[in-house]
């Protein structure tokens, strides 16, 4: 097959919202964006601007994008309002968003009861809403909600709508499965149908799960003829999910031969990404998830095992590293060396001695089964590696912490709750004490430790812990059940630069303090900070 190229469009920081349990905070959609763009997808969509605070506010400072465009989500203008005076569309069209992507509707059925109006003004708020946002924005897509059933129901009023989009000057028409209950066959013969009236190269698809089909269902399109792909990392989605971005990019260029914005070389990314996810989300992964799940490529004993060893490819679909995986079957010295050189190069950390990249595998392997994760923690990684060469300075030794939460009623007969922080750290051969307040015991163990370093270390004075997640880990297997290992991930921002570190301890204070360590060493190494002995 001649490579083609086919256009990524990520919903995740959207259609991913929709998903129960899931609530992105504006760091969180910060920092995924940045991820899906270094990942290199064409589209990352951002929200709905005006539709919530979090979306306000993230569109409001968006972050600088390289590779991706940033798009706002939509709807058509309401029925008897022009395009210009309509409120829905003024947030899109103002924002700081590259692109707009509208939603309307393309089934008779749900013109007729849902909205209430008469089909010709269907028809004309879609064109005239694709119009009014092509101008201000420069580019502007139509996605036809309930395509597929509005066109089993009625196949002329469906593609009169999708081709007044595209007169309108649509740069995609995408035809959205939004109840998920389209078959393979059905998507792949209708696509070919709207084909005759719309240029395939202007053709999407948007498929949800519900019949566990979505990602066949896209493939399928892009078969017909589609060139734009929309999904979410992981699946996330209402109900069952979306088209699972981390099986769709890698079949589309690994299987079927296409070409992407993703570059074969960032290929090895999906796996973080896609565990990255979930550690923002504190979400259990799927390790059983195709191609980056962490059993997607694990052979148990007896035959496969023996087959693997003579030829990999025996039971394997791919090259696991490829998409930044490994195999498992037992533990040894090459197992997941891959990874962690490809790690090392992100970090630019070379080690050429080769023992001590083993010594660094074992020691990530250990860290793992105690319960770090380093796939969202990209700082203390790098800080766990250097100091594996001894680049890592000793800028200050903690003697001891104590933490206290006093909880009582005020003068006001008023419920307060009040956290101190003391905190004894050893620098230049003297012992630094000092004592914090904060609101809740991290932030005043963050405050006394602040207040002894910016002494000897005043780059640390305007650096900001942004972001605080914390995660029970499931009780080792020796354990009595009552245990409870807990994960705590930081995020910390200087100015423009944002880095994370994780610390994994039985105490939730402790493990906070393992992470804002992490962060106070990256700051200071980053910034070329001598130790202060």
């Amino acid at each position: 097959m001649m490579a083609e190229r086919v256009y990524l469009f990520d919903t995740t920081l959207r259609d991913g919202a929709q998903t129960s349990g899931v609530d992105f905070s504006v760091a969180d959609k910060t920092v995924i964006a940045l991820a899906l763009d270094d990942l290199g997808v064409d589209y990352i969509e951002g929200g709905w601007p005006g539709a919530n605070h979090t979306d306000d506010a993230f569109f409001e400072n968006p972050p600088a994008l390289s590779n991706a465009k940033l798009v706002a989500f939509g709807m058509t203008r309401r029925p008897g309002r022009s395009a210009e005076n309509d409120p829905g569309l003024a947030p899109l069209v103002n924002s700081k968003a590259t692109a707009n992507c509208l939603v309307g509707k393309s089934w008779d059925f749900h013109v007729d009861v849902a909205l209430e109006i008469p089909r010709e003004e269907n028809v004309a708020m879609i064109a005239d809403s694709i119009a009014f946002c092509k101008m201000r924005k420069g580019e502007a897509m139509y996605d036809a909600e309930h395509f597929f059933d509005g066109y089993k129901a009625n196949p002329d009023y469906a593609l009169k709508c999708v081709k007044a989009a595209y007169e309108a000057g649509a740069r995609w028409i995408v035809l959205c499965d939004t109840n998920g209950g389209t078959l393979p066959h059905e998507v792949y013969g209708i696509v070919k149908e709207v084909s005759a009236h719309v240029p395939a190269d202007h053709l999407g698809i948007h498929a949800h799960n519900d019949t566990e089909n979505a990602v066949a269902n896209s493939l399928a399109a892009v078969r017909a003829g589609a060139r734009h792909v929309q999904g979410t990392l992981n699946g996330l989605g209402e109900r069952c999910g979306n088209a699972n971005m981390m099986s769709l990019i890698p079949s589309l260029i690994l299987k079927m031969g296409f070409e992407t914005g993703i570059k074969e070389d960032a290929l090895h990314k999906l796996t973080s990404i896609s565990r990255l996810l979930d550690e923002r989300l504190n979400r259990a992964p799927n390790h059983h998830q195709p191609y980056v799940g962490e059993r997607a490529f694990a052979h148990k004993g007896g035959l496969h095992v023996s087959a693997v060893a003579k030829d990999p490819t025996t039971y394997e679909h791919i090259n696991p590293e490829l998409v930044g995986n490994r195999r498992q079957i037992v533990v040894s010295d090459q197992a997941g060396r891959s990874n962690i050189l490809a790690r090392l190069e992100d970090a630019k950390v070379k080690i050429e001695d080769e023992g001590k990249i083993r010594q660094l595998l074992d020691d990530v392997k250990k860290k793992e089964h105690e319960g770090y994760s380093y796939d969202g923690a990209d700082a203390s990684f790098e800080l766990l590696a250097r100091r594996s060469i001894g680049q890592v300075p000793a800028y200050f030794k903690l003697s001891r912490f104590r933490v206290m939460d006093d909880r009582r009623r005020n003068a006001m007969g008023e419920l307060v709750t009040e956290s101190e922080a003391t905190v004894s750290l050893d620098m230049r051969g003297q012992c630094y004490m000092r004592v914090a307040m904060g609101n809740g015991p991290v932030n005043a163990l963050d405050n006394a430790l602040r207040q002894a370093l910016v002494e000897f270390y005043p780059v640390l004075k305007d650096m900001q812990l942004v972001d605080y997640k914390v995660r029970i880990m499931q009780p080792s297997g020796d354990s009595t059940g009552t245990d409870a290992i807990t994960r705590v991930m930081i995020e910390s921002q200087h100015g423009d630069e944002r880095w994370s570190t994780v610390g994994v301890s039985s105490n939730i204070i402790d493990a906070s303090y393992i992470a804002l360590r992490d962060a106070y060493i990256f700051k200071l190494f980053s910034a070329g900070e001598k130790s202060a002995d």
